[in-house]
């Protein structure tokens, strides 16, 4: 076996570690505050207020129509971005193709997806 495999393996261990390792070390994390958690329980230790905000900042809040919208139309300029890219690489570099609008759709359509459901979601944002 030659560089010219251990190239492409090393490219996706490095995509494999870099999604795998922070939901590891997330899961660890996690696992080590359940236990300190339930031997001061087991000690009758009352929580502390910081450990009880803690853990109900790590619960994923419901999602929202604002965040929807934003998440839309960032989409949106994304994929618009993309698109963008294509044509004028392609208009300058004379090609004329313009493949990349394939590609330039699958955001796009994401964003419009996610702004529409921001018009049927029923939960507000929390005012805070």
């Amino acid at each position: 076996m030659g560089p010219e495999i251990f190239v492409p393996l090393g490219a996706f261990a490095m995509v494999v570690a870099i999604v795998v390792f922070p939901f590891y070390f997330k899961s660890k994390e996690r696992g080590e505050m359940q236990a300190t958690i339930r031997a001061a329980i087991d000690k009758g230790q009352p929580l502390p207020p910081e450990v009880i905000e803690t853990l109900t900042k790590s619960v994923k809040m419901p999602p929202s129509r604002l965040r929807d919208l934003r998440t839309g139309v960032i989409w949106l300029a994304v994929g618009i971005g993309v698109g963008l890219a294509t044509y004028f690489g392609d208009f300058i570099h004379g090609s004329g193709d313009f493949d990349g609008f394939g590609i330039a759709s699958i955001p796009a359509v994401i964003g419009v997806a996610y702004i529409v459901l921001s018009f049927f979601n029923p939960n507000k944002e929390p005012r805070v």
